[in-house]
């Protein structure tokens, strides 16, 4: 059993893969034994997690998940027993013993076998719950008995330990479902123990918050050999080195176009291409030229937080000389301003990051989205870093449909649109059309402040510039997956050396 994330990327796999895992395991040991490990794993985890707690409650449903929670009540209670603790094991149970599945029916015996007797309602205080009321392929709308221990577990203030997937959670997407769903911000502290394969639903959409700190035992089964769906991206970095006889000109250069000056309101958006810039900047880019947008008439000539920004104006940095040997990162600010550039960027820039405003244009503009579309064919890389919003802007449907399942979506922008699709939110996804995406295992809620995705921008441009000609798609979305790391990984640093305070996106620019 470990804690993840760790200190490498972790396969995920979808219900249905991790259904056909299940069986070939099953089948190869001795009848019941998966489910004697499941619920030996959870006893065990539920004993470190709360090793002196008083009362326990375990919450069964009326399939294996509940099978689980069964076994480990068992476990639990002949523990305690031996060792005389005193801690008292309370086990519910929403279903029909006669109507259980084999293996859940099997621990059912060994709950009456132990001695266990189930009660017809929580108690009415405990130190630790335990959830194994809803499994991976729940999705019935809970009644009765069951949507009120869902209740109580989503009000408890005590410790809650998940059996493989929180109940009400989709495994598969993230998305909570049902009966209003599950709390933002749960009272208690929350775990979750993923059993056989880790499933994607918990590192993304309303799947971190609901799972809480989440723990994986493969139930001494061998790895799976199948591609997974998935996986959980942790990069290995390592300390960058240049040779001592470099010059700028060797690092990669980063063209900046957004921040239109004054747009039809009246109101500014130059600090979003600034913060791109600089971004790439201490990201290690070896020159970087921002062009603003829009009114001339006043134009910024430089910017005194980071004298080392390069202003242009942006006619000057539309030459396809310029554009041949530069990573750009346009829209950031952008305002309606940026669709007079686009054109020229699609058609000669041979790495661009879209951002903001270049992707609600592209989403308004079938000439812009015919062009975006030719790109893959002439293997220029792009890459695109959509909020939800944006998302639904690009595909034609709503945010809704877009949270519902965020790694489909990410496949779907990358596949219609031939780009890296970096679908931002918590745990971000990176998708390319030919691989597993990448769900992203840093980040904290400081990211949600204005400004960040302008740093994250900026942060891929520089990486993309770093790296040599013809990339294969792996190491194109490893790349873009690791600048979307760091950029959480930063912001993580924050919240834990300044607790309680919030972030503000030029300090997150400034790290690099």
């Amino acid at each position: 059993m470990r804690r993840v994330p760790g200190p490498s990327s972790e396969p995920l796999f979808l219900a249905s893969a991790t259904r056909l895992i299940e069986h070939d395991a099953a089948a190869a040991l001795p009848a019941h034994t998966l489910m004697a490990r499941a619920g030996t794993a959870v006893a065990e985890l539920a004993l470190a997690l709360a090793p002196h707690a008083r009362h326990v409650w375990v919450a069964c449903g009326p399939g294996n998940n509940g099978g689980d929670g069964l076994m480990a009540a068992s476990r639990l209670h002949q523990w305690h027993r031996t060792r005389q603790t005193g801690t008292q094991v309370t086990v519910t149970f929403c279903g029909e013993p006669d109507r259980l599945p084999d293996d859940a029916a099997n621990a059912w015996q060994q709950l009456q076998a132990a001695g266990l007797a189930v009660s017809e309602h929580p108690p009415e205080e405990f130190d630790l719950a335990i959830d194994a009321l809803l499994g991976i392929g729940a999705r019935r709308r809970p009644e009765g008995r069951l949507a009120e221990h869902l209740q109580q577990l989503r009000q408890t203030s005590a410790t809650v330990l998940c059996v493989d997937v929180p109940s009400q959670l989709d495994g598969d997407t993230g998305a909570a479902w049902s009966n209003g769903g599950l709390p933002r911000t749960p009272p208690g502290p929350r775990h979750t123990l993923s059993l056989l394969t880790l499933k994607p639903g918990l590192f993304t959409a309303d799947g971190r918050d609901a799972a809480g700190t989440v723990w994986f035992d493969e139930l001494g089964i061998q790895p799976p050999t199948a591609t997974p769906d998935a996986r959980l991206f942790v990069p290995e970095y390592a300390t960058p080195t240049r040779p001592h006889a470099t010059h700028k000109g060797r690092q990669g250069d980063v063209i900046v176009l957004g921040g239109q000056h004054i747009d039809l309101n009246g109101a500014s958006m130059v600090g979003a291409a600034l913060l791109a810039g600089r971004a790439a900047l201490h990201a290690g880019a070896g020159r970087v030229f921002v062009g603003l947008l829009a009114d001339t008439q006043h134009p910024i000539a430089w910017d005194p937080a980071s004298p080392e920004l390069m202003l242009r104006q942006p006619d000057t940095l539309l030459d396809p000389t310029l554009l041949a040997h530069a990573c750009v990162v346009c829209g950031c600010g952008g305002g309606e301003a940026v669709e007079a550039v686009l054109p020229g960027l699609l058609e000669h820039a041979p790495r661009l990051v879209l951002d903001a405003d270049a992707l609600n244009r592209i989403a308004e503009s079938p000439a812009l989205g015919r062009q975006l579309k030719q790109r893959r064919q002439r293997d220029a890389v792009t890459v695109m870093t959509p909020h939800p919003l944006e998302a639904a802007r690009l595909l034609g449907s709503s945010t809704t449909q877009i949270m519902g399942n965020r790694l489909q979506a990410a496949r779907t922008l990358s596949e219609t649109w031939g780009a890296v699709c970096v679908l931002k939110g918590s745990g971000t996804v990176s998708a390319t059309p030919r691989l597993p995406p990448l769900i992203n295992a840093s980040g904290d809620p400081a990211l949600a402040t204005a400004g960040t995705g302008d740093v994250l921008a900026g942060l891929i441009g520089a990486a993309l510039a770093a790296i040599p000609d013809n990339l294969d798609d792996e190491t194109l979305l490893t790349t873009v997956a690791t600048a979307v790391h760091r950029h959480g990984l930063h912001a993580e640093q924050w919240s834990q050396n300044h607790p309680g305070r919030p972030m503000v996106a030029g300090w997150l620019a400034a790290q690099g």
